[in-house]
């Protein structure tokens, strides 16, 4: 029984796109049928809304669903607020709907996660039904509720498929990309700890695991609409998803403090052996919680006693052995849920190491001012498009700003605008290909449904499939959903050339005005976008160290995290010295050593928190003005003075937590400064 289940598994995974493609055509053939059934005024929408809605999970279709019918339910509600009252005003009505898209698609922008499409949908909806209806505004209340019920129609007829015909979970899904990801972590920590690869190696590879760990986030997030889920599942992945972010911080980390160790050959072999050991347990899958536990107790037994005059390469071991242990303790604590999540045990019920609680919440990147202009450019693009139909007196011209709406805000995310509409305007040349030859050659020798659907198969089975495809799925999707709109199919047939012209013109029109609007105002590009990132990283450091952040080391661990996933599409534009550090997490760190020390350093003195908080006040407002190369010399001196401090103190938890959040400042902010020296403090400093 379970070899069967197991096949039957194995063949949705390997025909996954053409079964997506063959269920979705299937969805939209029922939407369009019911519709007709229904006599409803424009069916062909019912059949694009299962193009709109449907994903290869059935978690993720129901959420867009939901999604899709609130934005709709917002954008309707719009356009019978803007449309009756401002139709003898066709240039302040054109300037509303263009502000109203403008505004939606920046909460979009900003939201970035799967609820953002809300936002988009309910921007540019009010296009869709705002425009064609200007020259009927008497019945536009009847014509957007058919709108509805036609979009509607096509969002139940698609989540009732996904549910019923060969359903994908979302969380199998989820489960089998976490599985990569921790086996790629795995790999890239024996890396680390033998010294195999290049650098660029080991930074590439950082660099895909962060923006795997996004892709697997983003996913994650439709779970909660997926009925079959059950509880400890979902929470088990999430404290799975948190312990995987302090992964990669943590691999940095290792990394550089083992470089101090070079030069040194006897300490050099001495944590090169526990290195090899912890590699090779890696390697085996991190399964064996005996030698789990007797790493921990080797390395404990390794880690050197710091006395006030210890030197750089006692601090270093001392700090290496603390994550190395932390290393040993995140890895077998993924392993533990993991096993939770295959036996669906409470996960609550394991006894973790590491454990942020139930608040803890990943905090995204929002860039405000680039989400601003993207948002602008397609707002302006249509009231452009709106400007020229009104001047011209072109009736048909209407469909121009309403195609750039849409294509704009599909296309809003894009660095440069013009390359990515230049790409797409090759797709809509094949749209209105097939178009035509659906219309003019095809449509008017069908005289039955069924012949109609035997008709349309072919093209939008292979759209579906490239939709599956993560490749081409937004080119499949684009050619699904644009098809549809523009064959218009109904009850009856009729076909004109002078409207199929127009309606072609209009929509390479609207592509093109947008295209060329932003790129005209977003002109910066992807190094632009790439440098504000970098940025950011320094700025929220700067926040850290002068206490201006509340994060906790969870939400700053998603943040930047995040921003090196956003890099990663950029990382050609990165300069090679800032890539490195954005790889190595050097300033999520810093930041999560100076919140360490900070909460450690209530164990020391008044004088060493004041010499730590003094170094924390200097380098604030250095890194927020930072940018690129290395931070100022002075500031290791006064670093080298604060660990001397610490040193003093006498021996504790505390106090060691101390020097190990301060090293790894050193290490993580000055890894090319000389190493750190002993230095006499005076009896009168320590009392002071």
């Amino acid at each position: 029984m379970a070899d069967s289940v197991t096949q039957a598994t194995s063949f949705r995974d390997r025909h996954a796109a053409i079964l997506f493609a063959l269920r979705t055509f299937a969805a939209a053939m029922l939407a369009f049928s019911i519709a007709l059934l229904l006599d409803m005024p424009r069916p062909y929408w019912a059949m694009a809304s299962v193009y709109i809605t449907s994903n290869l999970f059935t978690g993720a279709t129901t959420s867009k669903a939901v999604y899709r019918i609130l934005g709709t339910l917002i954008g309707a509600a719009g356009t019978i607020v803007l449309v009756p009252n401002l139709v003898n005003a066709p240039e302040l009505l054109s300037l509303c709907i263009a502000l109203w898209v403008g505004i939606c698609l920046y909460l979009s922008l900003i939201d970035g996660t799967p609820r953002s499409y809300v936002f988009m949908l309910a921007g540019y909806t009010v296009a869709l039904l705002g425009f064609p209806i200007v020259s009927t505004p008497q019945s536009a209340f009847d014509i957007v509720v058919s709108r509805v019920q036609e979009i509607m129609l096509g969002i139940v007829c698609a989540s009732v498929v996904a549910m019923l015909v060969l359903p994908r979970g979302v969380a199998s899904a989820v489960t089998a990309q976490t599985d990569a990801w921790l086996a790629g972590a795995r790999r890239l920590a024996a890396d680390v700890l033998t010294g195999r690869g290049s650098d660029q190696q080991r930074d590439s590879e950082r660099i895909r695991l962060a923006a795997a760990a996004s892709e697997i986030d983003q996913l994650g997030r439709h779970l909660g609409f997926e009925a079959t889920t059950s509880t400890n599942i979902g929470r088990g992945l999430q404290l799975l998803r948190q312990h995987m972010l302090s992964l990669l911080p943590l691999l940095g980390s290792i990394e550089d403090r083992k470089l101090p160790l070079g030069p040194h050959d006897e300490a050099a072999a001495r944590i090169s052996s526990m290195c090899a050991r912890i590699a090779a347990w890696l390697e085996a899958g991190g399964r064996d919680g005996q030698e789990a536990d007797a790493l921990r107790a080797a390395l404990d037994k390794a880690r050197p006693v710091l006395s006030a005059d210890a030197g750089w390469i006692e601090i270093a071991i001392s700090g290496l052995i603390v994550r190395l242990r932390n290393l040993v303790d995140v890895m077998q604590d993924c392993q533990l849920l993991r096993e939770a999540i295959s036996e669906g045990r409470n996960p609550e019920s394991l006894h973790l190491v590491f454990f942020h609680g139930a608040t803890a919440v990943a905090v995204p990147h929002r860039d405000y001012w680039s989400a601003l202009l993207a948002a602008g450019s397609v707002a302006l693009a249509v009231l452009c498009c709106s400007c020229f139909s009104i001047a011209t007196g072109w009736s048909d011209g209407v469909a121009a700003p309403l195609f750039a709406a849409v294509v704009g805000s599909f296309l809003a995310g894009a660095d440069d605008p013009l390359p990515a509409f230049r790409n797409f305007y090759g797709l809509f040349l094949v749209v209105i290909a097939v178009h035509g030859i659906y219309l003019f050659g095809v449509l008017p020798r069908i005289t039955t449904l069924e012949v109609l659907i035997a008709a349309l198969m072919p093209p939008f089975v292979l759209f579906g499939w490239m939709t599956a495809r993560p490749a081409t799925a937004r080119i499949g999707a684009i050619l699904a959903i644009y098809l549809s709109v523009q064959l218009a199919l109904t009850e009856t047939y009729s076909a004109d050339f002078i409207t199929y012209a127009n309606s072609s013109v209009a929509l390479m029109l609207g592509v093109a005005l947008t295209g060329v609007t932003c790129g005209i105002v977003r002109m910066a590009g992807a190094d632009w976008i790439a440098k504000r990132l970098l940025q950011s990283n320094w700025t929220t450091l700067a926040s850290v160290a002068e206490r201006a952040s509340d994060k906790d080391p969870f939400a700053l661990a998603s943040l930047m995290q995040h921003r090196l996933a956003l890099l990663a599409t950029r990382i050609a534009v990165v300069p090679a010295d800032a890539r490195s550090g954005a790889a190595n997490l050097r300033q999520l760190r810093t930041a999560l050593n100076i919140l360490g020390v900070r909460r450690s350093s209530l164990g020391l003195s008044r004088s060493a928190r004041a010499a730590t908080e003094a170094f924390f006040a200097r380098l604030a407002p250095i890194c927020r003005t930072h940018t690129a190369g290395a931070l100022p010399d002075e500031l290791v001196g006064q670093l080298d003075g604060t660990i001397a401090l610490a040193l003093q103190e006498p021996r504790s938890e505390a106090r060691d937590h101390v020097l190990v959040g301060l090293t790894g400042v050193r290490s993580g902010l000055f890894p090319e400064s000389p190493t750190y020296q002993p230095q006499q403090i005076e009896t009168g400093t320590i009392a002071a």
